[in-house]
């Protein structure tokens, strides 16, 4: 399949690049994905999860750092815990999806630096005390891994609603107090709800034109 990305055309009749990737996992990706606003019931299983996980895990981090970590929202106690940290218009549809993951990031991720960077001699003794600089390097490395796993869910055939609007304290002290980890999206998953209101409309896109410059 090819696109053409001086115009920003999605019209296959018209291409001129080619990319590796068929047209129907394209769609599945991000051409046909919504952000999806209301669930139905069907259960999201745990082995969903982590196959969406075994296919992120793959993606570029600093130092191969992968300080992503998943808190799964299931029952319903661990819901009435969640929502009150929620802003007023995202309480209702986490209540009723099947399943929340709260994203964080993980600053004590260099305690794995050994497995995972083992070309790093005593990488876990040397970032011990650098406390602001693994804060900020687990901050930046999970956002970019929260974008793989909104593809890595869509690849397993699930769907999501990414929300911003919570009280990132309140829920790091409600559901991390322990860990340290640090919340930075929570996302509700599992299939589309059968009702006009489950995805608004495709709204439209920037152009690489727009947004591209070279030098």
């Amino acid at each position: 399949m090819t696109i053409n990305v001086a115009s920003g055309s999605t019209d296959i009749s018209n291409l001129d690049f080619a990319i590796p990737l068929d047209d129907d996992s394209a769609r599945l990706l991000f051409r046909d994905a919504h952000t999806v606003q209301a669930f139905s019931d069907e259960p999201v299983q745990d082995a969903a999860i982590a196959a969406a996980w075994d296919l992120m895990k793959w993606g570029p981090t600093a130092l191969n750092s992968l300080p992503l970590r998943l808190l799964l929202v299931r029952s319903p106690e661990a819901r009435q815990r969640l929502a009150p940290h929620l802003a007023e218009m995202n309480r209702a549809k986490t209540l009723a999806a099947p399943l929340t993951l709260v994203a964080a990031a993980d600053p004590q991720f260099h305690k794995h630096l050994g497995t995972l960077a083992p070309h790093m001699a005593d990488a876990a003794t040397t970032w011990e005390p650098m406390v602001d600089v693994r804060h900020s390097m687990a901050t930046a490395s999970g956002w970019i891994q929260v974008g793989y796993l909104i593809v890595a869910l869509r690849a397993v055939g699930l769907h999501v609603g990414p929300m911003s609007g919570f009280d990132a304290a309140g829920v790091d002290q409600e559901f991390f107090g322990d860990s340290g980890w640090k919340s930075l999206l929570v996302l509700n998953v599992g299939q589309p709800a059968e009702t006009e209101n489950a995805t608004r409309p495709r709204a439209a896109r920037l152009d690489f034109n727009q947004v591209s410059t070279s030098l």
